[in-house]
């Protein structure tokens, strides 16, 4: 039995999904169209156009006639802030629906769906909005050494860069496109969202809702299509200003290659190898922390604690513990009461997870629990525990996306800090203790954008996410994310 469809998702999935250029609904230039698929069938969930670069080129346009009309740019500030929030407010009033539709195209967990990633995509936009007002620049006591006598005064503004270039991914699509979007409008900016190929439904339905909250036509247009056309053309594009992209380290560093051509401006949220460390004086509830730390999301997630170190003297217990609970997962399909764990995202990503496992297994590596595929239908896992992973091998150094976690010992503070620092990446971190001196002098030893302290995958609005090293550029959320999407001009005038 599964969850009843509403009317609204059913007739949103029966007739091809246009583009969204200048306000209006459009088909790609090309005519053509792709399937998006659910995951739990492999089955055709609905279509969707194909745009590419002639698409991208016309939304660009649209987006650059509608900040040189500046119709959004000069709109009071309280003016824009309450648009936003009212974008907020629309993604509430159509919860179920978005929630549906978030499930049936990424495969998630209706539940997970509703109560989690539609609330939070909702307090992106009210946290936003609530900013719009607050953008200010500072005065400047300036002294000038060969004017002397001279006066000044002296100030700096914060200004829109211009037209944003915006990629997100298919792990959290309606949660990106408002942590993408929201910053971005708040600040006066327009945009050109691409939306993951795997996933485009919701980003379609939420140009609808922005729209409806009264967000002018070609602030915000959403061009569907896939990655090397429609998203290499936006990256590329030499009137946008700047391009905000989440996704894979390997996708991030051809971005940054494709923008160099006008130098336009680039922010990343990148992978992740996150390691999540669990002392012997750990709490009980450390061992479902660890758990939770994977197989949240089916472990797509770019913090997902892969690497588990716990301290010895509970390395047994605590593999075991996360093992239990792996077993006791229930997949099936998101849209059904009960389920836990939904399919990977596509046949593309079942493909790269299983192959993992197989490296993994070839190379010495022991599955505690899982280590395959689940059922022939779908694009199932099984939820995964792995333990004897040497350090250099593939499971342990490069992301897997997937719900498959590598558990190893170790003894010393000195010693994990180390271990923990030992990527590429640079993304997130757990730690489960119950000394909070020894937490936070951990902390600070670990090279990562952000560390949870006796809990994991806490996320708000109000707090910077990024990363150190190849995790990325830049922050999402929180104040900072400002800075990404503002220019800062400084004015002086002699008295």
């Amino acid at each position: 039995m599964t969850v009843t469809v509403d009317a609204s998702v059913t007739e949103f999935t029966a007739s091809p999904r246009q583009l969204f250029i200048g306000g209006q609904w459009a088909d790609a230039a090309s005519g053509k169209t792709f399937e998006t698929p659910d995951p739990s069938t492999g089955q055709t969930l609905a279509r969707v156009a194909e745009g590419d670069a002639e698409d991208i080129d016309r939304a660009v346009r649209a987006a650059r006639r509608a900040f040189e009309e500046g119709l959004w740019g000069r709109m009071t500030s309280s003016e824009r802030g309450r648009i936003i929030w009212r974008i907020g407010d629309l993604i509430l009033e159509h919860a179920d629906e978005l929630a549906q539709l978030e499930s049936l195209d990424n495969g998630k967990p209706y539940a997970v769906a509703r109560a989690a990633d539609i609330p939070l995509a909702a307090d992106l936009f009210h946290y936003m909005a609530g900013w719009a007002t607050k953008i200010e620049g500072n005065t400047i006591d300036i002294s000038v050494p060969y004017m002397p006598g001279a006066s000044f005064h002296s100030y700096t503004l914060r200004e829109p860069v211009g037209v944003i270039g915006q990629i997100i991914p298919w792990n959290f699509p309606l949660l990106m496109a408002a942590w993408k979007l929201g910053p971005a409008l708040t600040t006066g900016n327009t945009v050109v969202l691409k939306p993951a190929e795997q996933t485009p439904l919701t980003a379609l339905r939420l140009a609808g809702l922005i729209a409806e909250a009264g967000v002018p036509d070609g602030v915000v247009n959403v061009v569907t299509g896939f990655g090397e056309t429609a998203g290499a053309a936006l990256a590329a594009h030499q009137d946008v200003d700047k391009v905000a992209f989440t996704g894979s380290t390997e996708v991030g560093k051809l971005i940054v290659q494709a923008a160099a051509g006008n130098l336009k401006k680039v922010t990343l949220e990148l992978g992740g190898k996150s390691p999540n460390i669990v002392f012997e004086d750990a709490s009980p509830a450390a061992v479902e922390g660890a758990a939770n730390a994977i197989f949240f999301n089916h472990g797509q997630c770019c913090v997902a604690g892969s690497r588990l170190f716990v301290q010895e003297g509970r390395f047994d217990e605590v593999v075991e513990g996360v093992a239990q609970i792996a077993k006791s997962i229930r997949l099936g399909p998101g849209m059904e009461p009960g389920t836990q764990m939904g399919p990977l995202v596509s046949d593309e990503q079942l493909a790269r997870v299983t192959g993992y496992l197989e490296s993994g297994l070839a190379d010495g590596a022991t599955a505690v629990t899982g280590g395959s595929r689940h059922g022939e239908a779908g694009y199932f896992v099984e939820p995964t525990v792995l333990t004897g992973a040497r350090p250099d091998m593939k499971v342990v150094r490069e992301e897997i996306f997937g719900p498959v976690v590598v558990a190893a010992p170790f003894s010393s503070l000195d010693e994990i800090a180390a271990a923990a620092n030992d990527t590429d990446y640079g993304l997130g971190a757990g730690i489960w203790t119950q000394d909070i001196s020894k937490a936070h002098a951990l902390a600070k030893k670990i090279r990562a954008g952000t560390v949870w302290i006796n809990c994991y995958n806490v996320f708000d609005a109000s707090l910077p996410f990024g990363g150190y090293k190849q995790s990325g550029w830049g922050r999402e959320m929180g104040h900072e994310v400002l800075e990404a999407y503002t220019e800062v001009k400084a004015v002086t005038a002699q008295l």
